[in-house]
């Protein structure tokens, strides 16, 4: 399939004024539904504005970062868009961040203030030694214990104003709505620079290949610190007039249920989720919702568990069939009514010109691997760089194009197919994890001389996480032990199932660790499983 687009100035628009607009059009329309709570599209811009009015008496003025550690519940769609009312910069983190991870994102993106929940609060108060920016710090519930010195710790109700009405500040489409914080797959994780039309556009996008309509109803339980609930499910449904239902976490008891209440028609799934629910025992509620949900979006998201949940569950549209990166949002998708080829992930999305090229930058011909490399068709479409680091910024962009790190390849038909990834990064159960902030962690273990973080491959379609560790002569320290240590210092979702221990690791001739050739051979005798040790975490 040839390229057939060309440069267009596109539709460009704002967050502010697409809710602008839909609280005059639909002012007394469901907007979301949070725990069964259901707030109008009216209620929604009201008190948005007072969070907005309280931030702007603690000093955020426009071009402004404010970082949030907020669960899914109302107060983190209320104080997202707030920011954005300011003109202010969002920078929503992942709230199973801790230590170094989460200190390094709250410095790097030099908030004065902080939104957090009462026990995230915890956590910022034990690294606000290392954030010298930081000046107030709002916590929901209850106060942290933690005392922090010369900052202002007050509760986020202190600071709803009673002014209801507009902050009276105006955005452009390229101004930034949010940062959002990569993996850090070759160095410290790295800040996105989004702006409102980037946010939008992908909003779009995922209208367009859905065929949404006003009268969809998207569920979503997948946390509010990442673009596919914010503008997946949150804009989406805003653009249209729709509801969006956001729950707490993912449950798969709570599941059916919850779809059934709602009415959804649309949900949003990522990893592990779609295996678990397809392979569930019978559900009442599931039979109650057969051919309901007329939507699965959802990554990765094969061909034998489609035909599963089909017979299951009916369904219209499933799967993703798109490629993306948050550098580039989705740059590859399908057409509302066009049929996927097996394994393919749709075709090139009139925003993106995409080719595939090898390491000197040539393009190569159809069916043939090589590097993913996208440049925008329109403005604003894509990140506006890396936050304070224009020389990563310049580094992704060799030959003005970003470089996704991926490979990929295009058939004759311009189906695109993901290979593999380039980048040394994991992905687990939807999350993302940086083996160098890993690593970093790790290595302040007194036992560990050497190691390295990599992935092996999991049963449930995504990567595990594995240590292989060289251990300080005379050291003595078991595998439980270290995992045990790593749960203090890790996020949930990133503490290792796997751990193994040797002599020395694999390098290159120039001393590099050959990461490759310990995925490849995975979990050998001498690997410890966390799993079958019967090692609990706790999801926080």
């Amino acid at each position: 399939m040839a390229i057939t687009h060309g440069w267009s100035a596109g539709d460009q628009d704002s967050i502010n004024a697409a809710l602008a607009r839909a609280v005059a059009a639909w002012p007394d329309r469901v907007f979301v539904d949070i725990d069964g709570r259901e707030v109008s599209y009216a209620e929604f811009d009201r008190e948005s504005n007072r969070v907005a009015h309280g931030l702007a008496e603690l000093g955020v003025k426009a071009g402004h970062t404010v970082t949030t550690i907020l669960d899914n519940n109302l107060d983190a769609l209320l104080v997202w868009f707030s920011i954005n009312k300011l003109g202010a910069i969002s920078v929503p983190v992942n709230t199973a961040y801790k230590g170094e991870f989460l200190r390094h994102q709250l410095a790097d993106a030099r908030s004065a203030v902080v939104v957090a929940e009462a026990d995230y609060a915890e956590r910022v108060a034990g690294v606000a030694t290392g954030l010298p920016e930081l000046k107030a710090l709002l916590y929901r519930d209850a106060a942290p214990a933690t005392a922090l010195q010369h900052k202002l710790v007050a509760p986020l109700d202190a600071h709803r104003h009673s002014n209801t009405g507009p902050t009276g500040h105006q955005v452009k489409p390229g101004d930034l709505a949010m940062l959002i914080y990569t993996a850090g797959t070759t160095g410290p994780s790295k800040g996105c620079m989004v702006s409102h039309n980037y946010a939008i556009n992908l909003a779009r996008q995922i209208i367009a290949a859905s065929g949404r309509t006003q009268d969809d109803v998207q569920w979503t339980a997948l946390p509010l610190f990442h673009m596919n609930a914010t503008s997946t499910t949150i804009l989406a449904s805003m653009l249209k007039g729709g509801k969006a239902v956001v729950y707490k976490r993912f449950s798969v008891s709570n599941f059916w249920p919850e779809i059934e209440r709602t009415g959804a028609t649309i949900v949003s799934l990522l990893g592990s989720m779609i295996p678990l629910l397809v392979e569930a025992q019978d559900n009442e509620a599931a039979k109650r919702c057969f051919n309901q949900l007329r939507v699965v979006l959802g990554t990765p998201f094969p061909q034998p568990l489609q035909e599963k949940w089909k017979a299951r569950f009916g369904s219209e549209i499933l799967g993703a069939n798109s490629f993306g990166i948050t550098e580039a949002s989705v740059v590859t998708t399908l057409p509302c009514g066009v049929q996927a080829k097996p394994n393919s992930s749709g075709v090139r999305s009139p925003d993106f010109d995409v080719r595939i090229v090898d390491d000197e930058d040539r393009e190569l011909p159809p069916d043939t691997p090589g590097e993913v490399i996208v440049r925008p068709l329109k403005p604003h479409v894509m990140f506006e760089g890396y936050w304070n680091r224009p020389a990563d910024t310049l580094k992704i962009m060799r030959n003005l194009w970003l470089h996704t790190g991926d490979i990929g390849k295009f058939d004759a038909d311009g189906f695109f197919y993901f290979i593999d990834r380039k980048k040394d990064y994991m992905r687990r159960r939807g999350e993302n994890i940086s083996s160098y902030e890993m690593e970093t962690t790790f290595r302040a273990h007194p036992a560990i001389e050497d190691l390295a973080v990599h992935a092996v491959l999991s049963d449930l379609t995504e990567d595990d996480v594995k240590v292989t560790a060289v251990l300080k002569a005379d050291v003595a320290l078991t595998e439980e032990e270290l995992c045990r240590w790593a749960i203090d210092r890790l996020p949930y979702f990133a503490v290792p199932r796997y751990i193994e221990f040797r002599r020395e690791l694999p390098r290159n001739p120039v001393g590099r660790i050959l990461k490759y050739q310990l995925r490849d051979e995975g979990c050998t005798p001498a690997t410890w499983d966390r799993d079958k040790a019967g090692l609990q975490l706790a999801k926080r």
